[in-house]
């Protein structure tokens, strides 16, 4: 089986420009390509995923990935599929951000021996001149046709800047110099970012009549049809002191039955025909197997096997009723928050971050959303003794060890 037959068997191509010459180059080794990531928050999270397993996969390929961090087009933020114009970063915050982006991007892609590389397009957008770019890269790029798009068209209801106008002429720019400068002759990305990688070829093409291929990758949506790697607490983030490696875990743990065989596709490494084989006998307690081995899976891949080793071990212990709760999410209540060795229901769920306020609390206990040890809590007034070692139920899938400091 070619690198191209699995990416299709995995169902992780969307869109490309030249399925016959993008097949033969990365099944051939010879493709040298690039993914672009706007450093906008400091850790990597769900969303870059798609993009960061397909690196290592086509670098195990033999191909050569250069990693494109966006300090340059992150001052002026990407408008695809936002209605909202996005948030100016400082330039001290992007770098702060592509340095983190450069320490968590090493687990997936091997940098050594010239294998990879990373780039920054601050290197070269900021010392452009404004009257040249215009000059001999604005006189390419049709307004018309860059506003029939569908990621202008959602922005245009709300009002496009002429500051974000000009994204799509700054990723085609870094798709010309990225060719120039290290031979690069693939772009890949998310599926939403079609428009600006065609404009990437075409400025290729008309400035120095060769050709350039790009090719999108599918995107992470759930059964319902909304991108994933969203809970209530926010996006879920390959650093660990933002999604600890436990609820990592329990996030692809969770995932509805109906997307459990097609992220185990998309994203690990798992061998196809096995999941495959899987996808045949997909019943009942099958569904918790596959969700088990995908949670299992992408929290070694991101946080190592002995982490991924405690989260199962973890989660053993509260869904399966083996196991031990040592590795489970914590939280000691000091001496100073109890009256008479017991602490206020709603206090506790807010100390243990289950809730983001006492109002939600108070919710969430008088709708039964929460029990100690096995037993329902109904009562917002309720005083919890700490006394040793409380399992706190939220929900279904919520489990918090709380213990005494």
């Amino acid at each position: 089986m070619t690198v191209f037959e699995e990416l299709q068997r995995r169902g992780l191509i969307a869109q490309l420009t030249d399925e016959e010459e993008i097949k033969n180059l990365i099944n051939e080794g010879k493709a040298t390509f690039y993914i672009g990531f706007d450093p906008t928050a400091d850790s990597l999270h769900v969303g870059h995923f798609m993009a960061l397993c397909l690196m290592k996969r086509l670098q195990m390929a033999g191909n050569k990935p250069i990693v494109l961090l966006g300090g340059g087009t992150g001052m002026i933020g990407d408008p695809s599929g936002k209605s909202d114009m996005r948030k100016m970063l400082t330039p001290e915050t992007i770098q702060h951000n592509v340095d983190c982006f450069k320490k968590q991007m090493s687990r997936f892609i091997d940098f050594s021996d010239d294998k990879a590389i990373a780039v920054n397009n601050a290197d070269w957008l900021l010392d452009l001149n404004y009257i040249d770019l215009l000059r001999e890269v604005g006189v390419h790029f049709s307004v018309n046709r860059m506003l029939s798009h569908e990621c202008y068209k959602q922005r245009w209801e709300k009002g496009l800047t002429f500051f974000e106008l000009n994204y799509m002429i700054m990723q085609s720019y870094d798709f010309y110099r990225l060719y120039l400068d290290y031979g690069c002759n693939m772009q890949f990305g998310g599926d939403d970012q079609w428009a600006n990688m065609l404009g990437g070829t075409e400025l290729i093409r008309r400035k120095l009549g060769k050709d350039a291929y790009a090719m999108t990758i599918t995107l992470l949506l759930n059964s319902e049809g909304k991108k994933m790697g969203k809970t209530e607490k926010g996006a879920v983030w390959l650093d660990p002191e933002k999604t600890s490696p436990y609820d990592f875990f329990q996030y692809w743990r969770n995932v509805a039955d109906a997307d459990a065989i097609k992220c185990l596709k998309m994203l690990t490494f798992v061998p196809i025909e096995q999941i495959e084989e899987m996808e045949q006998h997909m019943e009942g307690a099958e569904f918790n197997k596959a969700k088990e081995l995908l949670a299992h899976e992408l929290t070694a891949l991101v946080h190592g096997k002995a982490e991924a080793d405690k989260a199962l071990e973890a989660a053993k212990a509260v869904f399966g009723g083996s196991g031990s709760s040592e590795n489970m999410p914590s939280t000691a209540i000091p001496a100073e928050k109890l009256t008479d060795g017991a602490i206020d229901i709603l206090s506790l769920l807010t100390e243990c971050t289950l809730a983001p306020t006492k109002s939600e609390a108070r919710r969430l206990v008088q709708q039964g959303g929460i029990s100690i040890n096995g037993e329902k809590i109904i009562d917002p007034k309720a005083m919890i003794a700490i006394d040793g070692e409380l399992i706190l139920k939220k929900g279904k899938k919520v489990f918090h060890k709380v213990t005494r400091a």
